[in-house]
């Protein structure tokens, strides 16, 4: 495709966004700034992909790829995550291990990009990038805070918040095990009232999970909070592990929890 003033090449295009600090499009203001038909944007938007200059996370949703991430195949997914939810307009925060590692807790690097959504969506898989969308129906009010990336800003969960999933999403986390070794890396990000604030947003269970992990963490000291929280809340006792036997399990009273497996952190 030839260039003009008034009509740039799809590479001229890319270039002028990047140009001003943006790194991302959709189909359609491609199709507008190169003043072509649908078919012909996509063509041009082929090229490119085939050059390894532009990457589709989602339908019609292209990324610009600048040479430091070309063997990555794809923008890292904390610098294009933003600008896809906004133009999706759903209420997002990065959590788990991915939420951890912003606080310095990387024992275990994660394999894929964990964000929560109200809903739930299929997987990303772009190049070598890999996403995993976990639905939570409080996403909106779970505490975040904003972290600036190369391409902007990304809402995190807070530490506190980071805890409360753990606990309550430890298949997204290798286990409860390594849940447990997370949150002693996280201990001294943690605060008691976060920690309860955090538990406002999510189910009872959870916090009477994160307590007992908490101790097992070596963190009790922030766990005095949680513990009032429980006891003023929860009615009966949660297993550990829900689904799993509670026939032999020791009946917890401080956390109202039935432990039914070991947890064995590597602190």
């Amino acid at each position: 495709m030839k260039s003009t003033k008034n009509n740039p090449s799809a590479k001229a295009y890319i270039d002028q966004l990047a140009a001003s600090g943006r790194y991302s499009f959709t189909s359609a203001q491609a199709r507008a700034a190169l003043e072509v038909s649908a078919d012909a944007a996509k063509l041009a938007i082929n090229r490119l992909a085939k050059q390894g200059l532009v990457a589709a996370p989602a339908r019609g949703f292209y990324v610009i790829v600048p040479p430091e991430y070309r063997s990555l195949g794809c923008l890292p997914a904390e610098q294009f995550i933003p600008a896809l939810m906004d133009r999706k307009d759903r209420p997002y925060y990065v959590g788990l291990l991915s939420a951890a590692q912003y606080y310095g807790a990387a024992h275990q690097r994660p394999q894929e990009f964990q964000v929560f959504l109200e809903k739930n969506r299929r997987p990303i898989s772009c190049g070598k990038v890999r996403i995993r969308f976990i639905a939570r129906k409080q996403a909106r009010n779970v505490p975040v805070r904003d972290f600036n990336t190369p391409r902007g800003r990304i809402r995190v969960s807070t530490p506190d918040a980071t805890a409360l999933d753990l606990a309550g999403y430890p298949q997204y986390a290798g286990g409860l095990s390594q849940v447990a070794t997370v949150l002693s890396e996280l201990a001294d990000e943690l605060s008691s009232d976060g920690l309860v604030a955090a538990a406002a947003t999510a189910p009872l269970p959870w916090a009477q999970r994160l307590g007992y992990l908490l101790e097992r963490a070596e963190a009790e000291h922030v766990a005095a909070a949680l513990q009032e929280y429980v006891h003023e809340h929860a009615r009966e006792y949660a297993p550990l592990v829900p689904g799993a036997s509670t026939s032999k399990a020791q009946r917890l009273k401080e956390w109202k929890l039935l432990v039914n497996t070991d947890v064995e952190p590597d602190l």
